[in-house]
């Protein structure tokens, strides 16, 4: 019993075994090619390991040919399981002006999608989706750098949105919620050198 427990299984199956995982992996690491040069906290072998993790949560079920039900309800515990792994990579700093790890935490997650699709045996859709996710790592944030510095938009994410709030948009804030005029004209007064 114990033998058959430990049995390889044919090498159809193993080819399909481990092509699965290595493409899982190796797409877990081109997402994570563009987290791991910026120095960012999910980096290169927490993106793999998720992806492997999610291929392997994916392929059991398959290879033990349970029914479709079951396979919905092994999907949905991947996805609240990264869920809250990704929720660990969110910082909201002390006076809730800066949130950090946001694209950190949706990159998790679409890594862990890319492991299931590639665990199903869709890994040109895996791959096409790593690629993307490459592009809008890699690509846009230089897109939006080259915006502001044209004088483009304010806001966003990274550095730009960190600046504190200018006069004048605190003038427009104050016109937007009258109940707090009094007390940030109060406020405004106090900092004023007048």
């Amino acid at each position: 019993a114990l033998a058959s427990e430990f049995a390889l299984p044919d090498v159809g199956t193993l080819t399909v075994i481990v092509s699965r995982l290595v493409c899982a992996a190796v797409l877990g690491g081109i997402i994570s090619w563009e987290r791991e040069a910026k120095g960012r906290s999910a980096g290169l072998r927490t993106h793999m390991l998720v992806s492997v993790g999610a291929a392997l949560f994916m392929m059991a079920p398959l290879l033990a040919e349970t029914d479709l039900g079951s396979m919905t309800r092994v999907i949905q515990g991947i996805v609240q399981g990264i869920g809250f792994l990704g929720a660990g990579a969110i910082l909201r700093h002390e006076r809730g002006h800066r949130v950090e790890g946001l694209t950190t935490a949706a990159g998790i997650w679409l890594t862990a999608a890319v492991g299931m699709t590639a665990g199903m045996g869709q890994e040109l859709l895996a791959l096409a989706t790593a690629v993307l996710a490459l592009i809008v790592f890699a690509v846009l944030p230089k897109v939006e750098e080259a915006k502001v510095l044209a004088g483009g938009e304010e806001g966003g994410t990274g550095a730009r949105a960190r600046r504190p709030p200018s006069s004048s948009s605190m003038a427009s804030i104050e016109r937007m919620t009258p109940a707090m005029n009094g007390k940030a004209r109060r406020a405004r007064k106090s900092r004023s050198p007048v």
